[in-house]
């Protein structure tokens, strides 16, 4: 036993306290977990203030989902040419399908740099 006060019982202790450090910072490591709902075909994900992907393209006739998850944060979905409209909403979907070619800008009306676009081809 290295008695307590001693210089090697420093060192000792500082090789302790490193190798707890090691190892609990090894073992808080987490996996992300699921997604607690599957990802719809054609979805846009509103959080961290963005619309992603910005850009999506599909065909006429498909329908656009927009999950909203900015953690309390309100957004809504404005399409520039008022095409489409979803109320100020926190969490839950909005959908839209669109039945005509072309490319849909749209925006967040609180946070006007949200942009994003649709491009519905033929």
């Amino acid at each position: 036993m290295i008695p307590f006060g001693t210089v090697e019982f420093m060192k000792a202790f500082g090789l302790f306290a490193a190798l707890m450090i090691t190892l609990t910072a090894c073992s808080t490591a987490t996996t992300p977990a699921a997604p607690t709902e599957p990802v719809a075909e054609n979805q846009v994900t509103v959080a961290d203030r963005m619309f992603s992907p910005q850009s999506l393209t599909i065909s006429v006739g498909e329908t656009v989902t927009w999950v909203f998850a900015d953690r309390g944060m309100a957004h809504n979905v404005v399409a520039d040419d008022n095409s489409f409209r979803s109320q100020l909403m926190e969490t839950g979907r909005f959908t839209h399908t669109f039945d005509t070619a072309g490319t849909f800008t749209y925006h967040c009306t609180p946070h006007p740099d949200m942009t994003a676009s649709i491009v519905v081809e033929p």
